[in-house]
């Protein structure tokens, strides 16, 4: 069998399923329930836009303090566990441990941007496949294997590698599905997300190592492609492509021939 064209890792979280209504929900029913603030979708996209704040946890611990240094409040920000445990009962609404089948929260409600022939097509075409995602290992199974029924996925998830832009996990797992060592005999390596955080990862792996041939491809997250979001999309690709991005796709549904032909005419 012929070796593979290329490899392609894919972020989850606004690449594989829509989390509008699960994790950023999560943020901002967090930040709310401590701050009596309930940040829009714009504050989030434009923290994340700073390419730091990979981690959701995190991310609304830092919404709550700046809400409190803006406006000279009073009260204390809560601390990072007692924030994590109200976060996932918002998104797991149960034990991430536990069965899937008990949970009742937001994770519920996600919707699949691919389905599970893309990744039978890439394996065609003679792409490699595999993830590299923020969110915790029991989410990101669930939406792998249960809701896209792939078995055993090559995945690196949060607390497995640090946290993005930290290129560690993407490298390690790239390494792990490539016949070559990284470099200039081994065949091009892209990653698609949808964050400043998921471009900066390539770039940080270029440089530290600068003879592979790396690709960042970038998506503006579901919430921006509606027609009346046109401008803030277009904003939002703007951020992306001055991080670094190589490529900005439009949609899901045309990924497969852009990738290909970007292999291609490597």
């Amino acid at each position: 069998m012929k070796n593979n064209i290329g490899l392609i890792l894919f972020d989850i979280d606004g690449v594989i399923r829509d989390v509008t209504n699960s994790y950023r929900l999560a943020i901002q029913e967090t930040v709310n329930f401590f701050s009596g603030w309930r940040p829009s979708i714009e504050d989030i996209d434009s923290i994340k836009s700073e390419g730091c704040w990979n981690n959701d946890w995190d991310l609304s611990l830092e919404m709550i303090n700046r809400h409190v240094q803006t406006n000279n409040l009073s009260f204390s920000a809560p601390s990072r566990e007692i924030l994590i445990e109200c976060f996932e009962n918002f998104y797991f609404g149960g034990d991430p441990n536990h069965d899937s089948s008990e949970w009742s929260g937001f994770i519920k409600d996600e919707t699949l941007l691919v389905k599970q022939t893309l990744f039978k097509e890439l394996t065609q075409r003679r792409i490699g496949w595999g993830f590299v995602s923020g969110a915790e290992l029991p989410s990101a199974k669930f939406v792998l294997e249960q809701r896209l029924g792939l078995a055993s996925a090559p995945l690196i998830a949060m607390g497995e590698a640090p946290e993005k832009p930290d290129p560690t996990g993407f490298i390690s797992l790239s390494s792990k599905l490539s016949k070559n060592p990284l470099g200039l005999s081994n065949p091009p390596i892209a990653y698609i997300g949808d964050t400043v955080a998921d471009v900066k990862t390539v770039i940080n792996a270029r440089i530290k190592i600068p003879d592979q041939k790396f690709i960042s491809i970038a998506i503006a997250p579901p919430h921006l492609h509606v027609d009346s979001s046109r401008e803030k999309r277009l904003s939002y690709e703007a951020e992306l492509r001055k991080a670094g991005a190589d490529l900005i796709i439009k949609s899901m549904d045309n990924f497969k021939n852009e990738i290909l032909n970007l292999f291609i005419n490597q």
